[in-house]
């Protein structure tokens, strides 16, 4: 194995690209809905159903779930699920001052049992993002 990238299902993709811009996340591919629009020639105006977005080696991609209902229909949740991402980078510190006034902080910056230092945030989907430093 080599990486891994999640494919979060989310209601609004432009809100959570607004949201992940934030976090410093670059949109880096996208796919407009075929059901709007001329398909050959999709416009900016084209709602999305699915974009992925990178910061570094971290890439997280996003997808409505009407776009694979039919095909999976076993994908369905509520908001958020029982998931938490955990996103190790360096420079903890300067990152969570940079946005901790822009996103719903759910835990400030702590050290841990095990050594690293780790805040916890909620997206606007009602994920739980948990950024570490180990130091």
């Amino acid at each position: 194995m080599e990486s891994l990238a999640p494919n979060l299902f989310v209601k609004d993709i432009n809100a959570t690209i607004d949201f992940y811009s934030r976090l410093g996340f670059q949109l880096t591919m996208s796919v407009p809905d075929q059901g709007q629009g001329n398909p050959d020639s999709p416009s900016s105006n084209d709602p999305l159903v699915w974009a992925m977005m990178t910061n570094e080696k971290v890439t997280m991609m996003f997808q409505t779930i009407e776009s694979l209902g039919d095909t999976l229909p076993a994908i369905r949740r509520t908001d958020g699920g029982s998931l938490l991402l955990y996103i190790n980078l360096s420079g903890i510190r300067d990152f969570f001052e940079s946005i901790k006034d822009k996103v719903t902080v759910l835990q400030g910056l702590e050290k841990t049992f095990y050594g690293a230092t780790e805040f916890s945030i909620l997206d606007n989907n009602n994920y739980v993002l948990t950024f570490a430093e180990h130091e």
